[in-house]
């Protein structure tokens, strides 16, 4: 890892290594860096994985086994953008395993880290001038869970 912008540390309780790799296999434009080793000086056992660089989607990031007193909450999200139906169904298929879907796009993966499925334009079509079709497109994704892109776009067209 560079010391150049930024980097997102996650933590866990003791599956750094494999949620790394699992996001390593998920996302194009990803892979694992370092790792390093907890030793003597701890506060975890010597030779239990401490932390492991990886870059997801060519986002930098860390993966902390710091243990169990923190988890992770829907405060902190992070945003998949989609270009078509089968990458919002690829990914919420993938990251749901295990997981938990939520409303609106949103789940959290089997980690408990929360990440929201959008699909290209979605943002576009809610930020619309035309408020008639904003609150139409808005209605219909807030009775969804995974998105439906067809069922955006008819209900921004007043369909």
């Amino acid at each position: 890892m560079t010391t150049d912008g930024f980097t997102t540390c996650l933590w866990f309780d003791g599956k750094a290594e494999e949620a790394a790799h699992f996001y390593v296999s998920l996302f194009k434009n990803s892979s694992l860096g370092k790792i390093g080793y907890y030793n003597e000086a701890g506060p975890a056992p010597a030779g239990g994985v401490m932390a492991v660089d990886f870059v997801a989607n060519g986002q930098k990031f860390v993966a902390l086994n710091g243990g169990p007193m923190f988890k992770f909450t829907e405060a902190i999200s992070f945003q998949i953008y989609c270009a078509d139906q089968a990458e919002v169904d690829h990914y919420w298929a993938k990251l749901t395993e295990g997981g938990e879907p939520g409303p609106c796009g949103w789940l959290k993966d089997k980690y408990g880290v929360s990440w929201q499925v959008v699909p290209d334009g979605l943002i576009e079509m809610i930020a619309d001038p035309d408020q008639e079709k904003a609150v139409r497109v808005t209605k219909a994704m807030y009775a969804m869970g995974k998105l439906d892109i067809a069922a955006l776009k008819k209900a921004f067209a007043g369909e």
